[in-house]
């Protein structure tokens, strides 16, 4: 039978969707400071923030929690929805100093 593996693989491309490569994402682009704070997406860490400023982060469209650490900072946390690959997300993040 080699239907089987055809209609298996039919029914994984239904289920899972485009291929990585072909999934529409937009652009996220985070500004601030300091610059080597830790960006983290859907909690996996993606660079500092210099690197996601100057570079950005393909975003798969749906709601993703960007969260942005450095020591001695408080956290900064956003839901972001990315929309289409047409639209880019700029924020600007400045983190506040936890005092002494």
């Amino acid at each position: 039978m080699r239907l089987v593996p055809l209609l298996a693989l039919l029914v994984s491309a239904c289920t899972f969707g485009f291929p990585h490569s072909a999934r529409p994402t937009t652009s996220l682009r985070l500004h601030g400071t300091p610059a080597d704070a830790v960006v983290t997406v859907d909690e996996e860490r993606v660079g500092p923030l210099a690197v996601v400023a100057a570079r950005g982060v393909a975003l798969r469209q749906g709601t993703h929690q960007v969260t942005v650490v450095a020591p001695g900072f408080f956290p900064w946390d956003r839901l972001v929805e990315a929309k289409s690959d047409l639209e880019k997300v700029d924020l600007d993040v400045q983190l506040v100093p936890v005092p002494e």
